[in-house]
């Protein structure tokens, strides 16, 4: 495995992506959207994980180098990431990587606030050939009936940000407008999987989730 950066333009300025890949890399990739704190070691960690799976792993920097040191300070950066900005940095590190890499087949996934705009992405575009966001936003209606990338979304039933009533959302919307979604359920914590956060980290149901999203994965890329 190796990794390195990958520099892009955006509307809105330059940035690059955190890329990890398999020593034979092949045509298929995740792209992974950060959390709230940026693109930080953990968000890293995850991205060699995938590339061990054998995909090329990108992850984009919506930040642009900024990293948040408490939930102060990351509250007020995801809020002032405007969502157009976020969507096209994750839009244009496809088509860099597409062509940089000649990947040809993308899966999004993201946690938190990237899950947010994984769902959002998945809704939006089609770039992508399978969607994974854990316990993200729900966008609205008229943007979530769009969506025709197979979905498999995380969420954990002790979550009180993305709680069961807003999961509850995403189910409703599927079923009225036969949607590909299937929602996954743990009874845990927001940002369960995130084992650099003890408060909120279990181990059983991060390792089901992720044996669970790389199966979806491999029967969609």
């Amino acid at each position: 495995m190796r990794t390195e950066e990958m520099s892009f333009s955006t509307a809105n300025g330059n940035t690059t992506a955190y890329v990890a890949m398999p020593d034979e890399a092949g045509s298929k990739a995740v792209v992974l959207i950060q959390e709230w704190w940026g693109l930080n070691e953990h968000i890293k960690d995850v991205a060699r994980r995938y590339a061990n799976e054998g995909y090329v792993a990108i992850a984009p920097d919506l930040y642009r180098g900024k990293l948040a040191a408490d939930p102060e300070e990351a509250g007020k950066m995801m809020a002032d990431l405007q969502l157009d900005d976020g969507l096209d940095t994750i839009a244009r590190s496809v088509s860099k990587a597409r062509e940089q890499y000649g990947i040809d087949t993308f899966a999004v996934t993201g946690f938190c606030m990237g899950g947010t705009y994984a769902l959002r992405a998945a809704a939006t575009s089609d770039d992508f050939a399978a969607a994974a966001p854990f316990y993200g936003d729900i966008p609205e209606e008229d943007v979530l009936k769009g969506l025709s990338t197979p979905t498999l979304f995380v969420s954990g039933t002790k979550d009180g940000w993305i709680n069961p009533e807003k999961v509850g959302e995403l189910e409703s919307a599927a079923e009225t407008h036969n949607l590909p979604v299937e929602v996954l359920k743990y009874e845990a914590d927001h940002a369960f999987f995130n084992n650099t956060r003890r408060e909120v980290y279990d181990k059983e149901a991060a390792g089901d989730a992720w044996s669970r999203v790389l199966e979806f994965f491999r029967k969609r890329l």
